[in-house]
C-alpha cells in the first residue's frame, strides 16, 4: 500500500496541476465502469481505508435488477473494499479538474482479493501464465456502433451516417460530423495509446485500435476506452453502444485480440525462422490450446445472448473452431508477419466482453496449450465456413456456458468460484431473456394466430 505522506504529496502535486477530484473506477462482471468521485483533499485516507461498495454490484443487472448470484442476498449486501490503484491515475480531457484511476476489489475482512473482481481474475491468470516463462503482449481492437436519436424507430436510436459501402472511408464520408478524428486525438491525449482508427462495414460503425502493451496494461486500456466512447458520445447525444449486434439489418462488432508472447529477453518467443510456417513449438501449442478450449472461451468472449446473434456463415465472424495464415474467414488468424512481430490473432470476440476477462480467457486457453503441448490440425485454407472442415462454436449462450462449466481445466486456471459466481449470473441473464417476449414474436404471430 502506497504511504499517507506519499499520498497527501500527490494530492498536493494534483491540486497544483488545477484536479479537485479523482475518479475510482472498477469494472463489474460486465465490465460496466463502476466507481465514485473523491475529492483530491480526501485522497489520501481512500488510498488508506479504501472506497465501500455493496458487493451485490457483480451481481446487478444491465436493468438494475440484483440477482442471487454469489449468495450476496443471503448474506445480507455486505461490503467490498475498492483500493485506488495510483499507478493508473490519468487525467481526463473532457472532465476539467477531474483525473481517475482504477481500483482492486477485496474483502474488508481480510483484505483478500475478491473472486468476482475481473482485475483479479486476469491478475491471477497471469500468475499461472507466468510458470511458463513467457510474457504475453495484447494487442486489442474494438468495433463499436454510434447511433443518433430517431423517435420513429422501436428502440429510439438509429446507426449515425447510415450510408451503405463506407467500409475503410475516411474524412467526411460516412461520418460527416468528423466523429472518429475528434474522438481519436480526444483519447489519445487521456494516454490510452491508441494508433487509429476506421470506419467499418455497417453505417455508423467504427473501429480504433490500441497499442501492443502487456497484458494488465491493455485490458485497463481497453476497459478505459470503452467507457472514454459512451462517455464522449453521451456529450454529443449520441449512443455508442458496444453491443455485439444492434440492428438486424447491419453486421456485428467484434472484440480481436492480437496476442504475442515474449521471453525473459524481450524475443518473440512465437518466430521461429526455417520452421512449417515459421512458427515456434509455443506458437503452435498456443494454436491447439486455444483451439482445444475454444468453446468454453466463447462463454467470456461471446457473454450476452445477443452475442451468437453476430455469428454464422458469411458474416464476417467466427463460425467455426478453426485457424488460419492470414485467413479473416477464421476463428484464429495468423498474421503475415513474422520475426519479431509474429502473433496470433483471435477473432472470437464481440465488443460486448469484459475486457480483463476476455484477454484472461485467451491466456488461460494459451497456458493450457503450451504446458500440455497441444498440436493443432492443419490450417483451414481458403474462404471459410464449411462446418464439413471444423466443428462450429457454440450457438448460444447456454451452450457456451455448459461448455465453460465442464472445461475443468479452464475453471481451475481462472478460479472454480469466479465461474461459479460468472455462470450464475448469466445463467439469470438467459432465464430473464427465455421469459421476455420480443417484438419479433408479436410480428410474427399476433395478426395470425
Amino acid at each position: 500500500m502506497v504511504g499517507e505522506q506519499v499520498t497527501r504529496e500527490l494530492a498536493a502535486r494534483l491540486g497544483e496541476d488545477g484536479i479537485d477530484v479523482v475518479r475510482v473506477v472498477f469494472p463489474d462482471l460486465l465490465g460496466t465502469d463502476r466507481g465514485r468521485d473523491v475529492l483530491v483533499e480526501h485522497l489520501p485516507a481512500v488510498v488508506q481505508r479504501g472506497l465501500s461498495f455493496c458487493r451485490a454490484v457483480y451481481s446487478t443487472t444491465p436493468g438494475g435488477e440484483t440477482t442471487e448470484n454469489g449468495g450476496v442476498l443471503d448474506a445480507g449486501l455486505p461490503d467490498v473494499i475498492v483500493v485506488p490503484d495510483l499507478d493508473t491515475l490519468l487525467p481526463i480531457p473532457w472532465e476539467p479538474g477531474v483525473a481517475w484511476c482504477i481500483g482492486d476489489a477485496v474483502s474488508p475482512s481480510d483484505e483478500r482479493p475478491v473472486d468476482e473482481s475481473p482485475r483479479q481474475v486476469l491478475r491471477r491468470t497471469l500468475e499461472i501464465f507466468d510458470t511458463t516463462g513467457l510474457q504475453p503482449v495484447i494487442g486489442p481492437e474494438l468495433e463499436y456502433f454510434l447511433c443518433e436519436p430517431d423517435e420513429d424507430r422501436p428502440n429510439g436510436w438509429r446507426p449515425y451516417c447510415d450510408e451503405p459501402g463506407n467500409v475503410y472511408a475516411t474524412g467526411r464520408r460516412g461520418d460527416s460530423d468528423g466523429h472518429l478524428l475528434r474522438t481519436l486525438r480526444t483519447l489519445s491525449s487521456a494516454g490510452l495509446q491508441t494508433t487509429g482508427g476506421n470506419h467499418e462495414y455497417a453505417g455508423g460503425q467504427f473501429e480504433i485500435n490500441l497499442v501492443h502493451s502487456p497484458a494488465m496494461d491493455a485490458a485497463d486500456r481497453a476497459f478505459r476506452f470503452k467507457t472514454s466512447v459512451k462517455e464522449l458520445a453521451r456529450r454529443e447525444g449520441r449512443l455508442a453502444t458496444f453491443m455485439a449486434k444492434p440492428f438486424n439489418d447491419g453486421g456485428g462488432s467484434g472484440f480481436h485480440l492480437h496476442l504475442s508472447c515474449h521471453e525473459r529477453d524481450g524475443r518473440n518467443a512465437f518466430q521461429a525462422a526455417g520452421t512449417s510456417h515459421g512458427l515456434s513449438d509455443e506458437a503452435r501449442w498456443a494454436i491447439g490450446g486455444i483451439l482445444k478450449h475454444a468453446p468454453a472461451l466463447a462463454a467470456l468472449l461471446n457473454p450476452t445472448v445477443n452475442s451468437y446473434k453476430r455469428f454464422g456463415p458469411d458474416s464476417l465472424a467466427p463460425w467455426l473452431i478453426d485457424w488460419g495464415l492470414d485467413n479473416r474467414s477464421a476463428m484464429l488468424r495468423v498474421p503475415a508477419e513474422r520475426g519479431e512481430t509474429t502473433r496470433l490473432e483471435l477473432r472470437l470476440g464481440d465488443a460486448s466482453a469484459n475486457p480483463y476477462l476476455g484477454i484472461a480467457g485467451l491466456l488461460a486457453a494459451t497456458y493450457l496449450g503450451i504446458r500440455d503441448r497441444i498440436e493443432p490440425p492443419r490450417p483451414s485454407a481458403g474462404y471459410g465456413y464449411d462446418p464439413s472442415k471444423a466443428p462450429t462454436l457454440p450457438a448460444t449462450l447456454p451452450d457456451a456456458l455448459a461448455y465453460l462449466e465442464e472445461d475443468t481445466a479452464m475453471v481451475e486456471v481462472l478460479g472454480k468460484d469466479f465461474v461459479r459466481s460468472y455462470v450464475d449470473f448469466k445463467w439469470e441473464e438467459v432465464a430473464r431473456f427465455q421469459r421476455f417476449v420480443t417484438d419479433w414474436e408479436f410480428t410474427e404471430y399476433a395478426y395470425h394466430l
